[in-house]
């Protein structure tokens, strides 16, 4: 019976050439943006290279001091002295990597001006964000206590700066009128990546800003890497005790607070759509799920609408068939199949046009050494949620006309 309906199905969904195509327009559409979306979020969100321990890091972006009787409050990253004396220094994480924000400075190459995107960092650093060395090695932590003036690059900047040459170990870069002396050279870093993202890494000693300054606001973060998830609560409990004891070195502020939180929570644990109390992003995941319910139901809506009066077109098909004895459940399997057979043919063209469109943004360089990918757990969720809403609208429309009258259904035509 299954092989006589997809035989049926196949030839109305033929000769009705544009319900089909505003059909499979609507399917498919519909998840392509989502699939796109989600290869968007999955690479910014989770572990990929080079900061593949997110999964067991822990990252404190930012230091909050607040005015209890006034509700104001000063939010910024933490200085280097702030995390090398009050986090460096905890027992249960296995490494720490302090790093600054990145920041642009010039260079010049042939009378032409090229910026460099350069970033202070300790030498954790390196064991916890795991760059593909091209050639060359960090530089140490001897060195970064000798203050030299050594620095890894990314291979854009290589080729930018130095051209298509072997190698550059050895050889020195210019940027903010300082000559570094090149140790290693990684693999470039797209700059979603906030974290790792930079052109010039250098030694946090030779930063032209005080880094022993003793106070809590800076430009650096950290990051906590654990011996396993399992250690997350011990680590947050220790920095939870250490921070209750800080005091705001601002005196307009009586309340001093800072987290360390997964990657995802700490960039949007204080903003509007997460919880900056719990840290929690119940929110962002609510309204991302009812985001996610609306754009793939409105769609659903209108192909119960089509549906229905696509099926009123057959109703005198639906009348002889009930007429040579075709149950309501048979009629009814026959348009449930119709609609399960145009939401696969629809996914499939998703799959398809999601496929080309993210080669096109990966080729296209819109964002340098960015590679999306289609999430496959977000496709196995969506192809079930495409026929669910497949099923949805087409039983009520098949259901309401398989109750027709013989005569009413012969006359409607």
């Amino acid at each position: 019976m299954l092989k006589n309906y997809f035989k049926i199905a196949i030839a109305v969904l033929k000769r009705r050439k544009f319900f089909t195509f505003i059909s499979l327009f609507g399917i498919s559409f519909t998840l392509t943006i989502l699939i796109v979306i989600t290869a968007f979020i999955d690479n910014v969100a989770s572990a990929n290279y080079p900061e593949v321990n997110r999964d067991r890091s822990l990252y404190i972006n930012e230091l909050r001091q607040k005015a209890t009787k006034t509700s104001g409050q000063m939010n910024s990253p933490a200085s280097f002295w702030y995390l090398d004396t009050y986090v460096r220094t905890l027992k249960t994480p296995a490494k720490v990597a302090i790093s600054s924000m990145f920041a642009a400075t010039n260079s010049y190459v042939n009378n032409k001006k090229l910026v460099i995107n350069l970033k202070y960092t300790n030498d954790q650093f390196w064991d916890v964000i795991e760059y593909n060395f091209i050639e060359g090695k960090p530089y140490t932590s001897q060195q970064i206590k000798n203050g030299e003036r050594v620095a890894v690059i990314s291979e854009d900047t290589k080729k930018s700066y130095f051209g298509d040459v072997p190698s550059v170990v050895g050889k020195y870069i210019e940027a903010d009128n300082v000559q570094y002396r090149v140790s290693g050279v990684v693999k470039s870093v797209p700059v979603t990546m906030l974290v790792s993202y930079a052109d010039l890494f250098v030694p946090y000693t030779v930063s032209k800003v005080d880094y022993k300054h003793k106070s809590l606001m800076g430009q650096y973060t950290a990051v906590l890497l654990a011996n396993s998830k399992d250690d997350f609560p011990k680590i947050q409990a220790e920095y939870a005790a250490v921070v209750s004891k800080i005091k705001p070195d601002n005196k307009d502020f009586d309340v001093f607070v800072s987290r360390a939180e997964p990657y995802v929570e700490s960039y949007l644990g204080g903003s509007p759509i997460g919880d900056p109390e719990s840290g929690k992003l119940w929110k962002l995941k609510f309204f991302g799920y009812i985001f996610a319910l609306l754009f793939m139901l409105l769609p659903t809506l209108n192909l119960i609408n089509i549906n229905i009066s696509r099926i009123m077109e057959r109703s005198s098909e639906i009348g002889v068939r009930k007429a040579f004895g075709a149950s309501g459940m048979t009629l009814v399997g026959q348009f449930v199949v119709e609609n399960i057979i145009l939401t696969l043919l629809g996914t499939i063209i998703a799959i398809v046009l999601s496929f080309i469109i993210l080669q096109i943004i990966n080729n296209g360089d819109l964002i340098a050494n960015l590679h999306l990918t289609i999430n496959l757990t977000v496709l196995y969720y969506s192809l079930l949620a495409c026929l669910v809403f497949g099923l949805l609208s087409g039983v009520y429309p098949a259901w309401r006309m398989s109750r027709l009258q013989v005569v009413t259904a012969l006359k409607a035509q």
